[in-house]
Order: C-alpha cells, then sequence, then structure tokens
C-alpha cells in the first residue's frame, strides 16, 4: 500500500510519472560576506583592540614602576653596605680627575665626544654590592628615541645622586649618621636633563639625556617624571615612594619629556 506521506513518484494524467520531492532535502545555497558585514566585522574588531591596547600600555608601565622602585630599593640597600665600609661616609659625585678621564660616584667616564665617550663601571662606587647588575637602568627610559642623547658611548645610568650628599674635595664627607631626618631626605631619584647646548644637541635640536644627580637648578631642572608625570625616589633610611614636580617646573624646551624639578626640602641637607 502507497503512503501519501512517503510517495516517491505519482502518476499524472498523461500516465507520465512525476516525482515527489517532498522527502528530498532543498539544496544547500553558499553563503559569502559581503562588504559591508566584512567592514562591520573589521569596525568591531578596531572597536575591541582600541578598548584592549590602554589596558595592555597601562599593565606594562606599572611593570616598568615596579622594576625601577625595585631598582631604587637595590641601590638603596648597597648604599647602606657602602655606608657600613667606609666608616659612615657618604661616597662623592666626583672622586677625581684622572690622565684619560673622570672618576664619578657610578664610575670611570673618559673623554671624547658626547655618545662616543668610554666608561667602566667597576670604578663606581657602589659597583662591589651590584656588579653588573640591570639595576642602573630604568625600563621607563627611552634610550631608543630619536631625541635621546648618550653620554657615554652606550647606557650608563638611569637615576641620579642627590648631589648634596657630596662634597668639596677639600671637605670631609658628609657622615651618614648625622643626616638629620633621613625619611625625609633623597638618596637617588629617576634622573634626566634636555640638553641644548652640546652637539649633537643645540637650541633648534633640544635632546633629552641620561643624567647622574639631582639637584635644585631651576636653568636645567634633572628629575624625570617618566612614570605618568611622577618620579621613584629612594630616601635615606631605604624607602622607595613617588614625587610629583615642583609646580610650574616642567622644562618647555622637550616638554612631552617630563623633566622638571624635584622638591628642595627633600635634596638639601641642613
Amino acid at each position: 500500500m502507497k503512503s501519501d506521506k512517503w510517495q516517491m513518484a505519482s502518476d499524472t494524467k498523461d500516465g507520465t510519472t512525476r516525482e515527489n520531492h517532498s522527502c528530498h532535502p532543498s539544496p544547500v545555497t553558499s553563503h559569502a560576506f559581503t562588504l559591508v558585514e566584512l567592514l562591520v566585522s573589521l569596525a568591531v574588531i578596531a572597536i575591541l583592540a582600541a578598548m584592549i591596547l590602554p589596558a595592555l600600555s597601562q599593565s606594562k608601565q606599572s611593570a616598568w614602576r615596579t622594576q625601577c622602585a625595585s631598582n631604587l630599593r637595590q641601590l638603596g640597600m648597597a648604599t647602606e653596605l657602602y655606608w657600613d665600609d667606609n666608616k659612615g661616609n657618604c661616597f662623592q659625585y666626583v672622586f677625581g680627575q684622572t690622565n684619560y678621564g673622570q672618576i664619578c660616584w657610578f664610575g670611570w667616564i673618559g673623554p671624547g665626544p658626547e655618545g662616543q665617550r668610554p666608561f667602566d663601571l667597576s670604578l663606581g662606587a657602589l659597583h662591589p654590592y651590584v656588579n653588573d647588575s640591570h639595576v642602573r637602568i630604568c625600563p621607563s627610559l627611552n634610550y631608543a628615541l630619536a631625541q635621546f642623547k648618550f653620554k657615554a658611548d652606550n647606557m650608563v645610568f638611569s637615576y641620579g645622586y642627590n648631589y648634596y650628599l657630596s662634597t668639596a674635595a677639600t671637605k670631609p664627607p658628609v657622615a651618614a649618621g648625622k643626616i638629620s631626618h633621613p625619611t625625609e631626605r633623597l638618596l637617588f631619584a629617576d634622573a634626566a636633563q634636555v640638553n641644548d647646548f652640546q652637539s649633537p644637541a643645540s637650541p633648534s635640536n633640544p635632546m633629552l639625556e641620561e643624567w647622574y644627580y639631582v639637584d635644585t637648578n631651576t636653568s636645567y631642572p634633572n628629575g624625570h617624571f617618566r612614570h605618568r608625570q611622577t618620579a621613584n625616589v629612594v630616601f635615606c633610611d631605604g624607602h622607595v615612594t613617588e614625587e610629583k614636580p615642583v609646580s610650574g617646573s616642567m622644562d618647555q624646551r622637550l616638554p612631552n619629556q617630563f623633566v622638571g624639578q624635584l622638591r628642595p626640602e627633600i635634596l638639601i641637607i641642613p
């Protein structure tokens, strides 16, 4: 007995047979993206990327800030070891001239054109305690910047020593134990300077450069507020914190590099 539902063929009036397609699936039609759909998809991807990338950038900057703070903490510990090994005396910013260069607190740096001078960190005051580790380099200081001017033939130091912990060669060194309020006296800070007077820098081509001490200079300030417009600093008691620039002190020769002045009261030793 034939079933109407499953009948595959039936007779027509003229005796021919016709197929019943009631149980055959419809053919599948392929469907490609239209141009509009493709553009919409790309727009959605772009919006998602725009939302995600700033978060990734902030995460990276936060990691750099943390690494920088760790560097300064280690430099603070190394300084305390130096004090212990040197009768409690602070080291000088400049130890002296040589026949071929100058010995500073961070090491020896030779003569020559800017960006080509040789240097040797092994002669630095803190080298016995930090050796050749990368605690001297802040990851947020952009050495690849087109406007960056090296002082030597490679990266030397990202941090500046408190100039007022140093004395003239004819005077006795500052005694660390006699520093009043060590929790309020700066030891090291993020440092840099805008140079417009040494080739390849010029008044029409100011450049950012490493700087190895921090002081109260207003003409050429040397605090570098490179962590979202704050600077990491370590104080004489070893604690690390953030500092904002003195209001109105940003160097306008390169305003986007955030070089400014640190508070004089945390620098000057009474």
